[in-house]
């Protein structure tokens, strides 16, 4: 994605596993490191971010879910054009850092 006046843009997935992980990663990456908003479109200027089992895809039963390859955990981010990538990224590292001293991610 890519607009020469405005900047370019990308999509990100990131495989949590379960939908609690998922949802704890986007907490986070929305409310501790300001990386970007939920939402269920993924069309903005802004970085967006969803689970896609529970939203987007939610209409799909499990065993159509399996054959597309989504699971219970695909977190899809379309970052935006906002802030550079340095700042993306260490937005995302300290989000992801928070959750690896959390006792979720190292559950099983």
């Amino acid at each position: 994605m890519a607009n020469h006046g405005y900047g370019y843009g990308g999509l990100l997935c990131l495989d949590m596993e379960t939908e609690e992980k998922a949802n704890r990663i986007l907490n986070l990456l929305q409310n501790y490191s300001q990386f970007g908003f939920m939402a269920v479109s993924l069309g903005y200027y802004e970085t967006l971010m969803s689970c896609s089992g529970s939203s987007t895809s939610s209409g799909l039963n499990n065993e159509e879910k399996e054959l597309a390859g989504i699971s219970p955990g695909l977190v899809r981010m379309s970052v935006g054009y906002v802030g550079t990538l340095e700042q993306k990224w260490s937005q995302f590292k300290k989000a992801v850092s928070r959750l690896q001293d959390s006792d979720l991610f190292n559950e099983n």
